[in-house]
């Protein structure tokens, strides 16, 4: 019977994750605006962006830049959520997340809710918001990197530069090794953890199901693990849609992790879960097919979000 992670587990390992204040240091050449007040220049997706020295006043519009932002000691003003999501990403807890106002949705946020905070940095991406990014200038500094997901690690760094915490990046990454060994430990080697097949499964609202390859968030820090992989999801993409949930035998593995994005009837989660050919998969007759919470596994893309995704990797694959 696939097994659901218990809220109180998601704080699991909480030595390795790194969140926090974390002290920092001033970097780059200053300068000042036109009000007098000193700015740094940082190298974004657009070109050189000059931002304040010491911002105060942060708007986040993507679940990376929040974990960044959280991780990094910062609270931001206001942060936009996933559009079929009602509150942000709730892995950092309610109090941690508490006076951040809301934005809009990721992808269309509200520029009037925006400018109302007199934000004084903006952090996104491209793939959300490169198409208004003149209007999000407009408002405030903006950093945006390229894009999401994949190389988290470094928009991390472009993300600390722009809060001018760049000091603080050999040690978030630092931990984050460190807490990847222990894992890998803990699994029994590197040679133990080749031999899983970690399958992950993400149940879409309005859409079809997504197997999760090896270029996203959560396929990079199965790599980091030397976690296996299943055929049908070790390609160098995204992911790939799961056309007829009659035909699962794709999404097989020694483990099947997944989560679903919205609401779950419009996502079929219970339609499939609860079908015979979900329950002829060796890994849920193994009983090794765990529900997870998607605002962590696949929206909390960040070091934060990473070192829990790990505990609860090491917490499961040793059940």
């Amino acid at each position: 019977m696939p097994r659901q992670i218990p809220r109180r587990s998601l704080l699991a390992g909480g030595t390795a994750v790194l969140a926090g204040a974390l002290a920092g240091c001033s970097g780059g050449s200053g300068s000042t605006d036109g009000s007098g007040s000193a700015t740094r220049s940082v190298q974004t997706a657009t070109g050189a962006v000059e931002v304040p020295s010491a911002p105060k006043r942060v708007v986040v519009l993507d679940t990376a830049e929040l974990d960044s932002v959280l991780t990094l000691g910062f609270t931001p003003v206001g942060a936009s959520r996933a559009a079929a999501d009602a509150t942000l990403p709730d892995y950092w807890g309610a109090a941690r997340l508490q006076g951040i106002a809301s934005t809009g949705t990721i992808g269309a946020p509200d520029l009037d809710a925006i400018g109302r905070l007199d934000p004084d940095l903006i952090l996104s991406n491209q793939t959300r918001d490169g198409s208004r990014y003149e209007s999000l200038a407009a408002i405030a500094p903006t950093v945006l990197t390229a894009t999401t997901g994949y190389p988290w690690r470094q928009n991390f760094t472009v993300h600390a530069d722009a809060l001018n915490q760049s000091a603080s990046v050999a040690l978030v990454s630092t931990g984050y090794t460190q807490h990847v060994s222990q894992v890998i430990e803990a699994l029994g080697g590197t040679d133990a953890a080749k031999k899983q097949q970690i399958s992950l499964v993400r149940f879409v609202q309005d859409e079809d199901p997504r197997l999760y390859a090896t270029q996203n968030f959560l396929g990079t820090v199965l790599a980091d693990l030397d976690l296996g992989r299943p055929s049908s999801q070790s390609g160098q993409v995204f992911d790939t849609t799961l056309g007829d949930p009659a035909q699962l035998a794709g999404l097989d593995g020694t483990a099947l992790f997944y989560a679903t994005y919205g609401d779950t009837g419009k996502a079929g989660t219970a339609a499939v879960v609860g079908s015979a050919a979900w329950r002829a998969l060796g890994a849920v007759a193994a009983h090794r097919a765990f529900a997870v919470d998607d605002g962590l596994w696949f929206q909390g893309i960040g070091y934060t979000g990473a070192n829990l995704v790990l505990a609860q990797l090491q917490r499961f694959l040793r059940s």
